[in-house]
């Protein structure tokens, strides 16, 4: 599949700001799924931007701007050649090894509901790890409606469980909860998804990786129950949405602010 990936988001302030910085996430790297045949950032020409990787292996690209600004734009187009790997995640740098991703965060951090359900797939499972990750997948999903504008960037897993709706970010940490407690490494990944639709979109996707033994990392997109797809252009991953975001930042200064964001992802198939 080629994806090809453009996208605008526009920050403005009520009054104007004297420092911006921007952590970004947004370029995928390329792996054994998926090859970036292109990628661009363009940013304000009074920005200054830095390059490396964090902790997890993810391409960072750090914004900086020090003088008086109201508004910020930033503007990515890419183009992704991927293919349907089932899932399974190979090809990608790996500094940690699985035992490290058991560790819950205040994002995922389980309670006894979360624990209930994760109890309750472990029982009608078959003892496979594989197994028991396709049944969370699905109790989260049928426990949890896909529901816009009802949580935010800080919303736990167990808030969203109680609540019983909430967006991918939080199926994402949900599974991640249920996953560890059951004993199963998970991870949260940021990336794109193409739909059929001509759909333009005001967030970038999320989705969980568990480790399976036998297999390695296989990635599960509880909002849509199933396993990534030629569909999908993973990103970055970390323990939460914290460690993965596809832009962190702060500011001094510039008052109250308003974010507007554009997405658009195409794609076709390639031509043999």
């Amino acid at each position: 599949m080629k994806i090809q990936i453009r996208q605008q988001t526009t920050y403005r302030y009520d009054t104007p700001a004297n420092y911006s910085m921007q952590v970004l996430r947004v370029r995928p790297l390329s792996s054994d799924g998926q090859k970036v045949r292109s990628w661009s950032l363009d940013v304000p020409s009074f920005a200054t931007v830095m390059e490396g990787e964090d902790a997890y292996a993810n391409f960072v690209q750090t914004l900086y701007i020090s003088r008086l600004h109201s508004e910020i734009t930033l503007t990515i187009s890419g183009e992704v050649e991927t293919v349907d790997t089932g899932g399974v995640v190979t090809g990608v740098a790996e500094p940690f090894p699985p035992i490290f991703f058991l560790r819950q965060t205040d994002l995922t951090a389980p309670d006894d509901a979360i624990r209930a359900l994760a109890g309750k797939a472990t029982a009608a499972s078959d003892g496979t790890a594989l197994d028991l990750a396709h049944r969370l997948m699905e109790a989260v999903r049928g426990t949890v409606d896909y529901q816009t504008g009802e949580t935010h960037a800080e919303t736990t897993a167990a808030q969203a469980l109680a609540q019983g709706s909430g967006v991918c970010q939080d199926h994402a940490h949900l599974f991640i909860s249920a996953a560890r407690h059951a004993g199963i490494p998970a991870r949260y990944v940021s990336g794109y998804l193409w739909d059929e639709g001509d759909t333009e979109y005001e967030a970038s996707h999320a989705w969980a990786e568990a480790y399976i033994d036998g297999l390695g990392w296989v990635g599960f997109d509880v909002a849509n129950r199933i396993c990534p797809t030629d569909a999908h252009v993973r990103v970055a991953c970390g323990l939460d949405y914290l460690e993965a975001a596809p832009v962190r930042g702060l500011r001094r200064g510039g008052g109250g602010e308003t974010m507007e964001v554009r997405l658009k992802v195409d794609g076709a198939a390639i031509q043999q």
